[in-house]
């Protein structure tokens, strides 16, 4: 007797075979074909429950590798006539409710490429809905699905559902930062075209709160980047969360390696995959490994991360809008109006190297967030404009992002970060003008290849912001201020 199953190698589901025979002897189960630990425990487990159902199992078992373990224990024993053609999963308590499970999401994609029907844990239903054209049931015990199996009880379809926008949490709001015109300005670029972004200052200048505000003014996950995330976050068995809001990670430097890029015994996806078409935060960064920050060149580049260990090789979505923070030397006071700067001039040229090399090469906005002084602080509150809200700075990235979603929908792409070379070179085509400052700018400013094609990047995106059609030195003009910071172009 054979029932399908179900297991996961990264975010993507495959299909098994739970075989079962039941022969004569003393009791005793035996799972076979190199199961995880995990696997073999289910077998009490799914003994415990058929007990509940009334069902006490003679005889020695072999289940050739739980839920498929369990209808196909009872198909051989004959509890079960016949067991229907479809996809189960579950895992079983001992008293027989079925519990959830994580990779229902992926098991949806599986079970519609397939052609059959899904059985999950109610409590997969709701994610499970969100994967259109799949035909899913749920139960809550294995004693209602056996009902529904044989007819005894209707099958409880999950419906298709949908998961609207609801309104930003904008916490912290823009209007609750004071000054910092340029860096508000750096952020709202990067939230647009999903651009990288660092932010240098001393302690309490507010770069944190300006990285973490970034999360109220990105635009809502489209239905597409909502599928996308749900896979990571069921890969892991995390809820999905309500409305469209985008993923916003934030990592300590403490943090190890695999923690962030993924990997450990079962592959798991990192945090690098969790803020997939979202933030990932890098508070502190110079104090990180260079381990780290050195394996998050590949996921920065072509948004994806493969890990590899003795167990395999997995790859899991890495398209990430990566935040950097971090003070402009080790003591953290140069350039500040108020602290002096104890450091040396080779501390200096040291902690400068720290923030140069390759991974600034991938950072497309590098800004400078100056401490200000009380007297400006109290300035801001008697007299002047009141700085603007995240609501409306969101109001144009949604916009900008439209235009770039449009613009680049038969590439498969969504926003003008992820632009290849090739496109950059066939696509954002420049004035006689344009081309000659481009070049003596990059010529200037030392830019590498990399460096002059974010430039060119991010004043599309600029452009999309102002609703210009084509680039022109404006545009040009204020993306090559974002590169004038740190590190080579």
């Amino acid at each position: 007797m054979s029932v399908p199953g179900v297991t996961l190698r990264g975010i993507e589901a495959l299909p098994v075979e739970v075989e079962v025979e039941i022969t004569g002897g003393l009791f005793a189960i035996t799972i076979v074909g190199m199961p995880d630990v995990a696997v073999r425990e289910a077998k009490e487990r799914v003994r415990a429950a058929l007990r509940s159902l009334g069902l006490n199992l003679k005889g020695r078992i072999s289940v050739n590798l739980a839920l498929p373990i369990a209808l196909g224990m009872m198909t051989a024993a004959g509890a079960l006539k016949e067991c229907p053609k479809a996809l189960y999963m579950g895992e079983l308590s001992l008293d027989g409710r079925l519990r959830r499970v994580r990779g229902a999401v992926p098991a949806a994609f599986l079970a519609r490429k397939m052609n059959m029907p899904l059985y999950v844990p109610a409590e997969n239903a709701e994610e499970v809905a969100l994967v259109q054209g799949v035909e899913a049931y749920c139960a809550d015990t294995l004693s209602e699905l056996v009902l529904m199996l044989t007819g005894a009880e209707k099958p409880r379809p999950v419906p298709p559902a949908y998961i609207p926008e609801l309104p930003p949490n904008a916490d912290p709001d823009f209007a609750d930062i004071k000054g910092q015109a340029q860096a508000r300005r750096a952020a709202e670029i990067a939230a647009a075209g999903h651009h990288n972004l660092l932010l240098v200052g001393s302690p309490g200048s507010g770069k944190t709160l300006i990285a973490r505000a970034i999360a109220g003014i990105l635009p809502p996950l489209t239905d597409d980047e909502l599928v996308e995330t749900l896979l990571v976050r069921s890969t892991l068995g995390i809820e999905a969360k309500p409305g469209r809001a985008r993923p916003f990670r934030t990592v300590h430097f403490t943090a190890s390696t695999v923690s962030v890029c993924g990997g450990g015994n079962n592959l798991k996806p990192g945090e690098v995959s969790l803020a997939h078409r979202g933030v990932l935060f890098l508070d502190e960064y110079t104090e990180f490994s260079r381990d780290l920050t050195e394996s998050l060149r590949a996921p920065l580049e072509d948004g994806t991360i493969t890990v590899s260990r003795a167990a395999g090789t997995v790859t899991y979505p890495s398209r990430v809008l990566l935040v950097l923070a971090a003070n402009p030397c080790a003591c953290g006071y140069a350039g500040d109006p108020v602290m002096k700067c104890t450091c040396t001039s080779l501390d200096l040229q040291r902690y400068k190297r720290k923030l140069s090399g390759p991974i600034m090469d991938r950072i497309d906005l590098q800004i400078n967030v100056p401490r200000l002084t009380p007297e400006e602080l109290l300035s801001f509150d008697t007299k002047g404009t009141p700085p603007e809200n995240s609501a409306a700075i969101r109001e144009r990235v949604v916009k900008a992002r439209k235009i770039q979603q449009e613009r680049w929908r038969e590439y498969g792409l969504v926003c003008n970060a992820e632009l290849p070379e090739k496109l950059v070179r066939e696509h954002l085509t420049l004035s006689e003008g344009c081309r000659l400052y481009l070049a003596t700018m990059a010529a200037k400013l030392n830019l590498s290849g990399r460096g002059l094609s974010r430039v060119l990047k991010v004043s599309r995106t600029i452009a999309d912001l102002a609703g210009d059609e084509d680039i022109n030195k404006k545009h040009m003009a204020e993306a090559l201020m974002y590169r004038q910071i740190y590190g080579r172009g």
